[in-house]
């Protein structure tokens, strides 16, 4: 076998392993329903924090299986200072990044997939005050993890914007019948 499927591997068990996050544990926040009509787990709170909608959805988003995994259309909203988040996603998946305007001098910038082959930013609008949506893309039949990086510069200084939050996202494939 070789070196990079041994990699993959591993990876893989590494995805499936952090599919979930516990509710309180600042893990994703997603809202919406999947295009098959179950629920996505989580409503996104002005804290950062997944809060879940429903006692049946609060067992989900504690749960750390792919079950968890939310489907269709998925809001992540993020509040300024918060750094990391992880999502599981269903192939797919269509995610909505909303990132409230920050408070410092700086401006939300960019946003940049560390593969864009499973996760795409396909969309990128900063609004006059500050906020700032992207919308990204996961494959529509492959899994894997991919890190999505948002960054931020203060406009009148020169320089590389730098990175200020990142977004962890594993898309994690149906089971297959057979």
């Amino acid at each position: 076998m070789r070196w990079w499927a041994v990699g993959c591997a591993v990876a893989a068990v590494v995805v499936l392993a952090g599919c979930g996050a516990p509710a309180g544990g600042g893990g994703a926040a997603g809202t919406g329903t999947s295009g098959r009509g179950s629920p996505a787990g989580a409503s996104a709170s002005s804290g950062g924090a997944a809060t879940p909608t429903s006692a049946a959805s609060a067992s989900a988003a504690s749960a750390a299986s792919p079950a968890s995994c939310a489907a269709g259309h998925v809001q992540v909203t993020v509040s300024p200072g918060t750094r990391v988040r992880r999502l599981c996603v269903r192939p797919g998946a269509v995610v909505t990044l909303v990132l409230r305007p920050r408070v410092d001098d700086k401006r939300w910038t960019g946003v940049v997939s560390s593969a864009p082959a499973l996760v795409v930013p396909a969309g990128w609008q900063v609004d006059a005050d500050g906020t700032a949506h992207a919308t990204l893309r996961c494959a529509g039949t492959r899994g894997g993890a991919a890190r999505v990086t948002v960054s931020a510069k203060a406009p009148d200084v020169a320089g590389a914007p730098r990175g200020v939050f990142t977004l962890d996202v594993n898309v994690v494939p149906y089971p297959q019948n057979g």
